[in-house]
């Protein structure tokens, strides 16, 4: 069909206030179309043209072509050019646009595409004869913009990639981003950049693609690739376009656009008819992958992003390439000559190797095969997907053997240098899938592997298994004789640190279902459940787990070691789960084990809940876990007396001495022990010191404690345990002991007058206790005990020590009755 024209020309000089106007409008092009379609058509010469130029120079300027969607869907192809002013003078410079118009729906003459129209002769410079001319035909020009197009691509090389990432962007349905902007000193090299999208993009895009060859005003053009002269490059840039420089120094760094760097080593190897035949393979329409493998196929070069591509794409679809192209892409691939393959690349070439293997002759994919294994040996990829052993079977494997066997042993048998649990496993099965007999070095393998495992394991910052998990356990399912002996030296380091090992199995469920022993394992294997069901009752979790063992303490005493460390990892047990530890073994099977340590720490830390001198804590608590832990402490003098030494033995001989001191007849000299004791255990907890100090003021305090003891005490001088004293007797207990026991009374009396001169701690801690503990309780007896208390320090001391008494107390009555007759006088 004929399609509508319309031309317009410049004014002419000296036509002022007028942009140009239509000469010429072809049928079905409406008034409001016009509207729209003016600002499209025109044209700004460039800075710099001569007034009357000559006919070089006239050529020489720059055409704007373009191709334009109208708002009622159809489209515009226009040519401006600048054309001589033949009125007038006939100097002037004017230009003329022809443009054709497209309704929606209907394509250009040939089905061609817009940039196809570049250069046809069928463009002209003036207007047709004739106000409304007939609707011209214009018959397809030769695609001249095609002509040469794979040496513009490599002269424009370093640009290649970014700018066709940026017309693939610019040509999507949805795009809304920036316009892109091509900069070149010619204008036909911008419609060459855009022939280079027709050739790569698919059809439907290259058809969305809208543009000018050549505009002054890049920030008011509605194409979504604008063509600049250098000297407008900074407006572009400042209008927020995507602009390259193509007429600039070569641009650094990489797009990140898989597809469009191999769409660039595809125009750089000249050879843009792989595009279509890319686009027959299954994918999207940009998937990079396609067009790799194409690439690779027909021996273009590519960089290791685009091999992971092709590898990728091809596992993921592996009937969709016929035999001899597989070949031909594994052949790519594995090529020997190839240095800079990166780790995404090797995992991509081993899922292509597991797509292949056993649908493709093991001739095809043994140099898959042999890659992967070098590259596993040789490159420390531990994330690789290894083939299976029969991959190997041929002589391809005892060639690959040959050459790596001996770089294995050597690594494997290295202990010195640092080497990851990944590596170490990797190593192992690539020796196992290439037969190499590492029996020799195993032990010293598994040795070093064990520890490394709870050390990475605990180091990993996230939750769930590590990294070499997968790996190991294939490694486990694989090698049976590997497994037993990894198996065999975790067990044997678990009752080291056996919270390592459980949380480990929690993130890496080991098979040790088999028949090795295995106690430790087990038991490790069967904390995180039993302490789930059974909650906070230590002691069952223990005994469940120690059950789970298969065997008695007393045959194999490090499971003790092991339990213990389990339940109370971060912890020590109460007195009472310290009891029940060292009731469940000999003390020979907790030296061995070591866990009398933790007896130990059980009874010291029982002790730090302070009581005071009436058996009740400072929280109001019971003293009862305190004799526990004294007799505790006793049973472990007894059972380990060359084990416990240091502040350790100090302190359990303290809390022996307190249970002596409150229940048995203690060796004499309390005070002195307690002072040494103290210090042997220095840093001492403030609660045992405390404890200590209160059994012995509490015996100091009792009426049948010995003489000899209260004179040592009073005589030491040390503030401490004076102060201590000082505390117990002004309590409850003692107040009321003396409020109704006349004996105790008269006894504390003699005490407390007894050693006037004693130092000068005790005579005024003394004589307080006299004023405000002693003579409250016996203003508040009645005359009978009062008279009894008299008779009682008589008989215990003297009849002076019973005049002292009666002076005491006749000074406070009169000190009463004074104060109410003061009263009395006061009031009247």
């Amino acid at each position: 069909m004929s399609l509508a024209q319309v031309h317009y020309t410049s004014a002419a000089p000296g036509d002022e206030g007028a942009a140009g106007r239509f000469t010429a409008v072809g049928p079905g092009v409406s008034g409001a179309l016009l509207a729209e379609i003016e600002p499209l058509v025109r044209y700004e010469l460039p800075d710099g043209v001569p007034e009357r130029p000559s006919d070089g120079e006239l050529r020489a300027l720059p055409q704007a072509f373009g191709y334009f969607t109208l708002s009622d869907g159809s489209r515009l192809v226009v040519r401006s050019a600048p054309v001589r002013d033949t009125g007038g003078t006939g100097a002037g410079v004017r230009f003329h646009a022809h443009a054709v118009h497209l309704p929606p729906g209907v394509p250009l003459p040939g089905d061609r595409l817009p940039v196809e129209a570049w250069r046809s002769p069928h463009w002209v410079a003036v207007t047709p004869g004739g106000a409304t001319p007939d609707p011209l035909a214009l018959p397809p020009g030769p695609a001249a913009v095609s002509e040469g197009l794979d040496d513009f691509a490599v002269s424009r090389g370093p640009w290649l990639a970014a700018v066709l990432a940026d017309l693939r962007r610019a040509s999507d349905a949805e795009a809304a981003g920036r316009p892109v902007a091509l900069v070149e000193r010619q204008c036909a090299d911008v419609a060459r950049w855009l022939g280079l999208a027709s050739v790569t993009l698919p059809r439907e895009s290259a058809e969305r693609l809208t543009f000018t060859t050549y505009t002054r005003r890049p920030e008011s053009s509605a194409s979504r690739v604008v063509g600049v002269g250098p000297e407008d490059a900074g407006a572009a840039r400042a209008a927020g376009l995507r602009v390259h420089e193509c007429a600039g120094p070569a641009p650094a760094g990489s797009t990140g656009d898989v597809w469009a760097t191999t769409a660039a080593r595809v125009w750089r190897s000249r050879s843009p008819e792989l595009f279509r035949e890319a686009r027959e393979l299954p994918g999207e329409p940009f998937a990079a992958g396609p067009l790799a493998v194409t690439a690779l196929c027909a021996g273009v070069t590519l960089g290791p992003d685009e091999r992971a591509a092709a590898a990728g794409w091809a596992a993921d679809r592996p009937y969709a390439l016929d035999a001899k192209r597989t070949g031909q892409l594994v052949e790519a691939i594995a090529s020997p000559g190839i240095d800079d393959r990166t780790g995404p690349e090797f995992d991509a070439a081993g899922r292509l190797f597991g797509a292949l293997e056993g649908r493709c002759p093991a001739s095809v994919t043994a140099p898959l095969a042999a890659m992967l294994v070098t590259e596993a040996v040789r490159g420390g990829n531990g994330s690789l997907e290894l083939p299976r052993r029969d991959a190997f079977a041929g002589p391809e494997g005892a060639e690959v053997a040959e050459r790596l066997g001996p770089e294995i042993l050597t690594e494997l048998a290295d202990t010195v240098g640092s080497r990851s649990v990944a590596r170490t496993v990797q190593l192992l099965r690539v020796a196992r899938l290439l037969g190499v007999d590492g029996t020799e070095s195993l032990p010293g393998v598994v040795d070093r592997l064990a520890p490394a495992l709870l050390a990475e394991a605990s180091a990993a910052a996230h939750e769930g298994p590590p990294g070499f998990a997968p790996a190991l356990l294939e490694l486990l399912d694989e090698q049976f004789e590997v497994r037993t002996a990894l198996l065999g030296a975790l067990d044997r380091i678990a009752p080291q640190d056996p919270g390592a090992v459980a949380r480990f199995l929690e993130r890496v469920a080991l098979p040790f279902t088999g028949t090795q022993a295995l106690p430790h394992l087990r038991m490790c294997a069967e904390v995180p459940e039993a302490m789930a069901t059974l909650g906070g009752d230590r002691a069952a979790v223990w005994h469940r787990v120690l059950r789970a063992a298969g065997l008695s303490p007393f045959a194999e005493p490090l499971v003790l070691r092991t339990a213990v460390g389990l339940v109370w990892e971060d912890r020590a047990p109460t007195v009472e789960e310290a009891r029940l530890l060292l009731d469940a073994a000999t003390s020979d099977s907790h030296r061995v084990a070591g866990t009398w340590a933790r007896l130990v720490d059980a009874a010291l830390s029982t002790s730090t809940a302070g009581t005071s001198a009436t058996g009740t804590s400072a929280t109001g608590t019971s003293a009862t876990g305190t004799d526990e832990a004294a007799r505790l402490a006793h049973d472990l003098l007894r059972g380990f007396p060359a084990e416990i030494g240091g502040r350790e033995r100090a302190g359990l001989l303290l809390l022996d001495l307190v249970r002596e001191l409150r229940t048995g007849a203690p060796e004499p000299g309390w005070a002195e022990r307690v002072r040494t004791l103290c210090a042997q255990a220095e840093p001492v907890e403030p609660a045992l010191r405390e404890r200590a100090h209160a059994a012995l003021v509490e015996r100091l305090l009792a009426p049948d404690r010995p003489g000899a003891e209260l004179y040592d005490f009073v005589h030491g001088a040390d503030a401490e345990l004076i102060a201590a004293y000082d505390r117990t007797a002004r309590t409850a207990s003692v107040r009321a002991r003396l409020r109704t026991q006349p004996a105790y009374a008269a006894d504390c009396f003699t005490v407390w007058t007894a050693h006037p001169h004693a130092g000068r701690a005790w005579p005024p801690v003394a004589a307080a206790l006299l004023d405000d503990v002693l003579r409250p309780a016996v203003r508040g007896m009645s005359a009978e005990d009062v008279a009894e208390v008299e008779a009682t320090v008589g008989r215990t001391g003297s009849s002076g020590r019973a005049d002292a008494f009666r002076n005491w107390n006749r000074s406070s009555t009169l000190g009463r009755l004074g104060r109410r007759i003061a009263g009395r006088v006061r009031r009247g």
